[in-house]
């Protein structure tokens, strides 16, 4: 926890997210260097999205291990927006990394991924078909006190959009073979490490490490996570350093998981992630939920709501950060 300045002169600001660029990105290549030499792996491998976190981790990499000893993979699927792959190639020529075509897809058919979704939207919506689109929304935090209930959002051939609430196993279901895609590209990206000896890199920010936006065995899934520290205002602050195209810091942040566009703070956060970070570094540094209040131009119960909300998901999400559990400890190699 850090030390608060003297209460009669604090006033608590975005300014408190602020850090050194340079000094920070010269600790996160050092450390990735250190890591990578007990490894013993000589590069890394990373997915590139064409987001701001892919992005910022792609640039620290060349910085640690040199443009030649960082391997990209765009890997899109069927439901992924064009857009991405632009950008991320974008990212790739700017940062002079070698970087290839995975296409998912077809693999994800095969296992049934969408055909399995599909079934489970059928339950609810009986017409639906190749024709239609559909994304997972939840209710706002700040609307009341009770559960984040997820809804449904389908969208006819005509283009009409639908909201409907869902029973447990279908959101279970569609979750559940959404997650395919991110596990899928996960053994990809070891694929290419293995005959690389390249170690991973994971891209996720501390607001998604924390609230355990990610699936375990998928995106979860890393040698390495760089940026895990850094509230995501801070990931944009290295951007600029590191000269992420602005086109990339300028993209509103996208899950890009589902058919229809989804906003992070729609599928899961409360707020966009400026205010999300100023209310999550309140609670994780003994700020007022007045003091938050004012910086975040929410009122103090917002806030409070907010806070809830990152308890309740951090209860919920703390198994994804837990390794195989064990009946006894295996001392020998330190587990």
């Amino acid at each position: 926890m850090n030390i608060r300045p003297d209460q009669d002169k604090f006033v608590f600001s975005a300014g408190a997210l602020k850090l050194d660029a340079a000094v920070e990105t010269d600790r996160i290549v050092e450390g990735l260097r250190a890591q990578l030499r007990g490894m013993r792996k000589r590069g890394l491998v990373l997915g590139l999205s064409g987001g701001i976190d892919s992005s910022v981790s792609v640039a620290l990499a060349v910085r640690a291990v040199g443009a030649k000893n960082v391997f990209c993979l765009f890997m899109p699927e069927n439901d992924s927006d064009p857009e991405s792959l632009r950008l991320g190639r974008l990212v790739a020529e700017t940062f002079g990394v070698e970087a290839v075509v995975e296409d998912i897809g077809p693999t994800l058919a095969a296992m049934g991924c969408y055909e399995r979704r599909d079934a489970f939207i059928r339950e609810l919506v009986p017409d639906y078909g190749p024709d239609w689109a559909s994304k997972i929304v939840i209710a706002n935090a700040l609307e009341g006190d009770g559960y984040n209930i997820s809804s449904l959002v389908v969208q006819d051939p005509e283009g009409k959009q639908t909201k409907l609430r869902m029973p447990p196993s279908v959101y279970l279901g569609i979750v559940a073979a959404t997650n395919m895609k991110q596990r899928t590209r996960k053994q990809i990206e070891y694929y290419h490490a293995d005959r690389l000896n390249f170690a991973v890199l994971g891209t996720p920010n501390r607001l998604e490490y924390d609230q355990g936006f990610f699936v375990k065995n998928g995106d979860g899934a890393a040698d390495v996570k760089p940026i895990a520290h850094l509230y995501k205002s801070q990931v944009y602050a290295l951007a600029a350093h590191l000269d992420v195209p602005e086109e990339i810091r300028r993209r509103p942040p996208t899950t890009d998981t589902y058919s229809l566009a989804q906003t992070q703070e729609e599928f899961y956060f409360s707020l966009p992630y400026d205010r999300m970070d100023l209310c999550l570094y309140g609670l994780n540094n003994g700020i007022s939920a007045e003091e938050v209040a004012r910086a975040a131009q929410l009122t103090a119960i917002q806030v409070e709501r907010v806070w809830a909300d990152i308890a309740a998901k951090r209860k919920a999400t703390r198994y994804l950060h837990l390794g195989p559990q064990l009946v006894q400890p295996v001392e020998e190699i330190g587990h």
